[in-house]
């Protein structure tokens, strides 16, 4: 299998998107994905990311690519955790503390900071609506975040998610007690709970 073959074939095993970092972890020069968007065999998408032309892109990645040190949270997330029907308007994601947002305040990502200690609390890897994988905080850390001073989720919103948490088979209230502490919303989560379980 020639080296272009191989990258359209990685391609449709991941529902017909490639990302320059997945062609390089398999010792393929970035210049055969430029090749193959001249031959019309692959379309930029953006920045490092590529779809084979029948595919829809998928915003998720893209957002993911463009900014690798982002993790979608608060409304984005309970959207890829299905736990609201609300598909986001803008896409929320945490960043480090000291991150440049500019950039990502330009391109209309609703950013948030978070110190080192909260950033790498409860991140995962979940199926974007496309199937691609992108990074997200767990529904946990998510329903612990919202409920934080200066969330600038609604209400209803966060009632909404809570009572759909409650009936996922995947529900874990101990690790969600567990962030409650760190997080220092035992309270509003308790109050949440007692009315739901």
């Amino acid at each position: 299998m020639s080296k272009s073959d191989l990258v359209l074939s990685k391609a449709r095993e991941n529902n017909g998107t490639i990302t320059t970092a997945m062609v390089q972890s398999e010792g393929i020069a970035r210049q055969y994905l430029t090749n193959l968007v001249n031959q019309g065999l692959l379309e930029k998408s953006t920045r490092g990311v590529y779809v084979l032309p029948t595919v829809w892109e998928d915003e998720f990645i893209n957002v993911q690519a463009q900014f690798k040190k982002g993790i979608f949270s608060k409304e984005t997330a309970l959207f890829l955790h299905d736990l609201t029907d609300r598909t986001p308007l803008a896409y929320s994601m945490t960043f480090p503390d000291g991150y440049n947002l500019s950039k990502v305040k330009a391109d209309g990502i609703i950013a948030n900071r978070s110190i080192e200690q909260f950033y790498g609390l409860g991140i995962e890897t979940v199926k974007s609506p496309s199937g691609n994988l992108v990074r997200v905080y767990n529904a946990e850390k998510t329903l612990c975040d919202i409920l934080r001073p200066r969330s600038g989720v609604e209400t209803g919103v966060i009632a909404e998610a809570f009572k759909r948490y409650v009936t996922k088979p995947s529900k874990n209230i101990p690790l969600l007690s567990d962030y409650a502490k760190i997080l220092k919303v035992e309270e509003k989560v308790r109050s949440y709970l007692e009315v739901l379980l």
